[in-house]
């Protein structure tokens, strides 16, 4: 038996991905084979394959960072899962394919009344927003926040979870996407046409708790201005390169060394361990099975057209979440 997968063949663009049949092999031990019912499409995939981060997987590679699926088999001594339990993982490489081999210990269990399409992205976008503000800001009631990049998979539930959370929230976004987010709860700053520093100094004059950047660090001085004395800001864009990298950390060094009272932390999604993902998955998946949030699918595609979902990604005009599916789901 065979499965079919995307790959990325060299470092570029749209032409760089290619669908490949590969066998269908028993798990080896300790490993659950998992039919793949659903993978999001998202920035962290394109970055992989063009070539924009510190660390980069091997060409040739399958991308998709997440994944939610059904376990399809057992290798010898695999525990913690059953066969046809629905499971999900995040990744890294690997889930735009119709099945994954994972170490089974980590497999997170879905509860099953869950739609696959908003369930799967709890796993990164969600996860990163809900570390963030309760892991790293650790925010209360009443903070005032601003977001930067509040379009996108992560803005989105930034602002869902900022809600909940009782924040007060800004987020900068393009006019033309202002209507799709007017329901969740922040007032909207459109970056192109407005100083978001000048609209923000007038509407709080005694400053923001918080600034959430997951744009480019060229928002650190801007996102800085509109801090409090005390105030933190919060980045978790990853850098483009091993120099960017370094750059980024000097860049927190110094600010964090300055009299200034205002402070910049990174988050990266892998710092906190698979334990601390089960317990915030455990809480997203409680939230959405009681309609607390509820993600934004801008789009969802057949598992394997993935080059259609990263042409859409790439247009920069996506609100919310992309989403690849198993046939039986469209």
């Amino acid at each position: 038996m065979t499965y079919k997968s995307i790959v990325v063949t060299k470092r570029g663009g749209l032409d760089a991905l290619a669908i490949v049949e590969n066998v269908l092999r028993p798990p080896a031990p300790g490993e659950a084979r998992v039919r793949v019912l659903a993978a999001p499409v998202c920035q962290d995939d394109v970055a992989a394959r063009v070539g924009n981060r510190p660390v980069l997987p091997k060409v040739p590679f399958v991308p998709g960072y997440s994944i939610l699926g059904v376990v399809d088999a057992l290798g010898e001594g695999a525990g913690g899962v059953a066969v046809g339990d629905r499971v999900a993982a995040l990744t890294q490489v690997g889930g735009h394919a119709e099945f994954i081999y994972l170490p089974a210990g980590q497999l997170m269990p879905v509860p099953p009344g869950l739609d696959p399409a908003e369930a799967v992205v709890l796993i990164l976008n969600y996860l990163v927003a809900y570390q963030v503000l309760h892991r790293v800001a650790q925010v209360r009631p009443g903070d005032k926040a601003l977001l930067i990049g509040a379009s996108g998979g992560v803005g989105t539930a930034f602002l869902q979870l900022g809600r909940l959370a009782e924040l007060k929230m800004y987020g900068l976004a393009s006019q033309s996407k202002h209507a799709a987010l007017a329901d969740l709860g922040a007032a909207l700053i459109d970056y192109r046409s407005q100083d978001f520093v000048e609209v923000l100094r007038q509407a709080e004059p005694g400053g923001l708790d918080f600034v959430f950047n997951g744009m480019g660090e060229e928002y650190f001085r801007r996102g800085l201005a509109v801090l409090r004395r005390g105030g933190m800001l919060v980045h978790y864009g990853g850098p483009q390169s091993m120099g960017r990298l370094a750059l980024l950390v000097g860049r927190i060094i110094l600010t964090n060394l300055l009299p200034n009272g205002k402070t910049i932390k990174g988050y990266g999604t892998h710092r906190l361990g698979v334990e601390l993902f089960k317990e915030d998955w455990t809480v997203l998946f409680s939230l959405l099975e009681a309609g607390s949030i509820r993600p934004v699918i801008a789009a969802k595609y057949p598992l394997l057209e993935a080059v259609e979902a990263n042409r859409l990604l790439e247009s920069g005009q996506v609100t919310g979440h992309l989403v690849l599916l198993a046939p039986e789901l469209l």
